[in-house]
């Protein structure tokens, strides 16, 4: 039960950092010995998140359903990295096995997030059908462990100017569907889950709640106090020790 409890926790803290949550699962697994039901879990703890990401937005998820040009922009959103996504389901799948290549995409997501160092305009406060086909397309990068979602959807919209709490919220808004869609995707994969493992899962799923919503308020204010491209740092340190320690 502690294993799960710590991978919740996790989850939750790194599914909205910009330093991914699938990467540090991948790896946390390898070193608690979980060598079972990786997408299952991943899939289970990522639903806690996902109802994090409801609590914590409520408010722009009801103002978001009375506006119809920021639904299409979600939807195309949406449907441009689930295509994606599905298109290549059993290659990003088969990342989930190689701590090498989480290393490696790492190293991207760090580069990535140092870089928005170096902007300086936040001056759009409207997205446009543009936005949202480049976000759809860097988005999908994601699925990759160790490729971050949110800090490559947040990072693409401050390279199109988007002001920074716009570029938060809609992050976060897309990723909904997104997390729904893969778990309805994977749904065959809790289906083989052991009765004696269920009990732990709810467990994971619960702590990655409440951790989530503690991620949000923290990653919130660094992005409002400009120090967004800190946790590419932590994201470089994550790489090193993937590629010289885990196997």
């Amino acid at each position: 039960m502690i294993k799960y409890i710590i991978l919740g926790i996790v989850q939750g803290l790194t599914e909205f950092l910009p330093v991914s949550s699938s990467g540090h699962l991948v790896v946390l697994q390898k070193i608690l010995g979980i060598n079972a039901h990786e997408v299952a879990i991943s899939i289970t703890l990522h639903l806690g998140t996902l109802l994090a990401v409801v609590i914590f937005f409520w408010k722009d998820i009801l103002s978001l359903l009375k506006n119809f040009k920021l639904l299409v922009l979600v939807a195309i959103t949406v449907i441009i990295t689930g295509a994606i996504g599905v298109l290549g389901k059993d290659f990003f799948e088969s990342v989930f096995t190689s701590p090498k290549l989480i290393g490696i995409a790492w190293i991207f997501t760090g580069l990535l997030l140092i870089s928005t160092k170096k902007i300086t305009q936040y001056n759009r406060n409207k997205l446009n059908v543009q936005d949202a086909l480049i976000l759809g397309l860097t988005q999908a990068l994601a699925i990759i462990p160790g490729i971050s979602r949110s800090g490559t959807s947040i990072a693409t919209l401050f390279f199109r100017k988007v002001d920074r709490t716009l570029a938060f919220t809609f992050s976060f808004l897309v990723s909904i569907p997104i997390i729904l869609g893969a778990a309805i995707l994977e749904r065959k994969e809790l289906q083989v889950i052991p009765k004696s493992d269920m009990l732990n899962l709810v467990i994971g799923l619960i702590f990655s709640f409440f951790a989530g919503l503690v991620a949000l308020l923290f990653l919130k204010r660094f992005i409002a106090e400009a120090k967004f491209y800190y946790f590419g740092y932590y994201c470089l340190f994550c790489a090193a020790f993937t590629l010289l320690f885990i196997k």
